[in-house]
């Protein structure tokens, strides 16, 4: 005890864990990061892959938007070959054309495509005053064109409503909500058809 006394440097000391602990710490917190990591990596995975599809099924719809409009200009020519004094109906298809080849949003281009629907139920029927055109070739191959692809637009429209639901569910669910928002996902908007608006133009004989 007395050579402890006066020779500090030889006395026992306590071995020191403190050093341990941290590693210890910090071996857990990178732990707990990779886990964390690979939760938000699949979360991520998730909204993209969903987000994805969205766009996929918006393209199908905007590639039969594109056909409709690209058959409206030879239906508009047949037509006026029979036709006199119905330049207003004329302007009404050119306008709704219009208004959905400029639209860009799914709001947009549904209610450009509703207005469009309207004006083309309104140049359709003139053949019910005009027999030869009623009975034109070319006139009934054009509604034939455009009534099949109003109906793949409208299968379209169900596929793409249907992943739109789906990707707007995921981003709303939690935790899956924290990662959209930190991400900047965004809800996506559903094509829909106006009440009224939804009759396919009908070939009649």
């Amino acid at each position: 005890m007395r050579d402890q006394q006066y020779y500090p440097q030889y006395a026992r000391t306590e071995p020191r864990s403190g050093g341990k602990h941290w590693i210890g710490v910090l071996l857990g917190l990178l732990v707990l990061a990779v886990i964390l990591g690979g939760w938000a990596a699949s979360k991520y995975n998730i909204l993209q892959t969903k987000r994805e599809n969205v766009r996929v099924r918006w393209s199908d719809i905007d590639s039969q938007l594109q056909r409709r409009t690209d058959l409206i200009p030879n239906l508009v020519n047949t037509v006026k070959g029979y036709t006199k004094h119905e330049e207003k109906v004329f302007g009404d298809v050119a306008a709704a054309r219009s208004r959905l080849l400029s639209a860009q949003t799914p709001v947009d281009k549904a209610a450009a495509n509703d207005q469009l629907t309207g004006a083309l139920g309104r140049l359709l029927a003139l053949s019910e005053n005009y027999p030869n055109l009623k009975a034109d070739s070319q006139f009934k191959n054009l509604q034939f064109e455009l009534a099949g692809t109003e109906n793949r637009i409208n299968v379209a429209r169900t596929d793409y409503n249907q992943a739109v639901f789906d990707y707007n569910t995921t981003l709303q669910r939690f935790p899956t909500l924290v990662i959209a928002r930190l991400l900047g996902f965004q809800r996506a908007d559903p094509f829909k058809a106006a009440e009224g608006a939804r009759e396919v133009p009908q070939v009649s004989f």
